[in-house]
Formats: structure tokens, C-alpha cells, sequence
């Protein structure tokens, strides 16, 4: 089942670009990263998720239904935490949680007394004294404090140390073994990395790539570095998938993408002493792609 799908989904703002055409499909339980270069898009396609804008073309749909004509209800089973949050400086903590819990008609406060703990955050400080990394605390207990079927996170993580991020992901994988589903856009590529199901890729509001973690990996560049017994007979230079060749007596490096079996079979022939090959890290693929298309 998806839970979130789009055909041509399209938006300008005026003459300029919001997002092309995005045709993309979220299947339930997953989670799913959404990257892109600043100014891709990534937003204003979740605030037409959520009805906070309108297509100019094409279609959405969020758990079944048509944001425009069901909003209100899709917003009930929906945890949205926004890029830019805005909260009551004038309010304690838990004042702004429980405003908000009624406004949902109640929640399980043991569930949010829970929540801030696990964030080591303080709910009867006043949110205007409250630090960046705080007050992102306590928009992630807005976002969770009411178990939604989907969560849809907008840099989720921003501001936090890295302790408590990786309380996030422990978060992330509790809730989406208990069946919700993960939107997940986010700047911190091991973030990504370790969360995320699949991935999709925006530039300039179209859609590049939609992968598995695994799959962007194949797409990308390795390094490969080859010592020989000997200096090996002739080089590499007809091999599928390899470029940047480099022969120094005996070590050769190259730059590998798909399938390494041609080069295992070419050093297969010769007497190697050692073979390394790197995994690229995802911000590497991420920077080739963006770079490539």
C-alpha cells in the first residue's frame, strides 16, 4: 500500500520553479529519505502534502486521500515537524504540548512525559529561554507525542548533539517497526544512511533517483588500489566500468562503478598481493550524482 503518492505533481510560484512532474510512490512502513541541493523543492512538495500549499498541476495523495479536500483529516494522522518551527516564547514547554494536545482532542501525557525524557528535555522551562537544540526537542515530542501513522520530518535532527541524534534513530526504527511510516528529508547523510529503506533525489524540482541505499551505492564510484607480485602484463584500459587508470610498477589504481567481475576476472591472470576497494560514503554518491546529471 502507499501512503504517499504523486503523479505530475507540479508547483510554480509565478514564472519561478517550485517542483516538475514528480511522480513518487511511499510505501507503508518504510522509511524514506528525500534529499536534494537547498532550493530543490524538498519543501514545497511537503507543504502540498499537508495542504499548507496547492498543486498547479498534477496530484497527491496522502494516506488515500487529496490534501486540498481532506486536510484536516490527514493532519490527525500525520506528526509533521517543519524546517523552520515557530513556537509560543511566551509558554512553558509542556503549556505549548498541552495546547496542542487538546487542539488533537487529548493525548497520552505519560507518552509525552516519556518522550521528554528520552530528550533530557526540561517541559516547565519557558520555550524563550530554551536553546536551539531545545526547542528542536520539542518540536520532535510535537511531532511523536501522538504515535501517528506518518511522520513527515522537514531536518529533523538540526541542532541536536550527537547523542541525542542517535537517540533519534533508535526513535526512528522503534516507530517504524510498530508499522508508521518515516518521510524523512535531512542534510546528514549517515543519518540517512543509517534510517533509510529508499531514497529519492531532487535537483532543480525534478526527480533524478529513486534508490535503496544500496542501489545509489552501485551507482557510484569505488576506489580500487591493486598491488601485484609482479608488474602485471599490459594494463586495464578496455574493462567495463573502469576509468582513471593508474600504473605505478606495480600498483595499479582505477575508479570502479557496477559490477567489479571483468576486473576479477582480468586479475585473476595475474599474481596479486593485496586488493582494496572502497565503499564511497552516501555524501560521495550524493555529490556524484548531483554533479553527473
Amino acid at each position: 500500500m502507499a501512503v504517499i503518492r504523486t503523479e505530475g505533481l507540479t508547483k510554480y510560484y509565478g514564472r519561478a520553479r517550485g517542483i516538475l512532474d514528480l511522480n513518487l510512490e511511499v510505501k507503508a512502513g518504510e522509511v524514506f529519505g528525500f534529499l536534494g541541493p537547498n532550493g530543490a523543492g524538498k519543501t514545497t512538495t511537503i507543504r502540498i502534502f499537508l495542504d499548507l500549499l496547492r498543486p498547479t498541476r498534477g496530484t497527491a495523495l496522502v494516506l488515500g486521500m487529496v490534501p486540498s479536500r481532506n486536510s484536516l483529516a490527514i493532519r490527525r494522522r500525520v506528526g509533521y515537524l517543519a524546517g523552520d518551527v515557530e513556537h509560543y516564547g511566551n509558554l512553558r514547554g509542556g503549556d505549548q504540548l498541552r495546547y496542542l494536545a487538546a487542539l488533537r482532542g487529548g493525548v497520552d501525557w505519560s507518552r509525552v512525559r516519556a518522550l521528554a525524557d528520552r530528550f533530557i528535555l526540561d517541559l516547565s522551562r519557558p520555550i524563550r529561554s530554551l536553546s536551539r537544540g531545545n526547542r528542536q526537542k520539542l518540536s520532535l515530542v510535537q511531532a511523536f507525542m501522538h504515535r501517528p501513522e506518518l511522520l513527515i520530518l522537514d531536518e529533523p535532527t538540526s541542532g541536536l548533539d550527537p547523542l541525542l541524534q542517535q537517540e533519534f534513530r533508535q526513535l526512528i526504527r522503534e516507530t517504524a517497526a510498530n508499522g508508521a511510516t518515516v518521510f524523512l528529508s535531512s542534510h546528514i547523510m549517515q543519518e540517512v544512511e543509517a534510517l533509510c529503506d529508499r531514497v529519492a533525489i531532487v535537483r532543480e524540482g525534478k526527480l533524478t533517483a529513486v534508490e535503496t541505499i544500496a542501489g545509489l551505492r552501485g551507482r557510484a564510484l569505488r576506489r580500487v588500489r591493486v598491488r601485484f607480485a609482479d608488474p602485471p602484463p599490459g594494463v586495464f584500459p578496455d574493462l567495463a566500468g573502469i576509468s582513471g587508470i593508474q600504473l605505478d610498477r606495480n600498483v595499479l589504481t582505477a575508479m570502479l562503478q557496477g559490477s567489479p567481475d571483468q576486473l576479477i576476472r582480468r586479475l585473476a591472470q595475474c599474481r596479486v598481493e593485496d586488493l582494496v576497494v572502497e565503499e564511497p560514503e552516501l555524501e560521495e554518491v550524493f555529490m556524484a550524482l548531483y554533479g553527473g546529471i
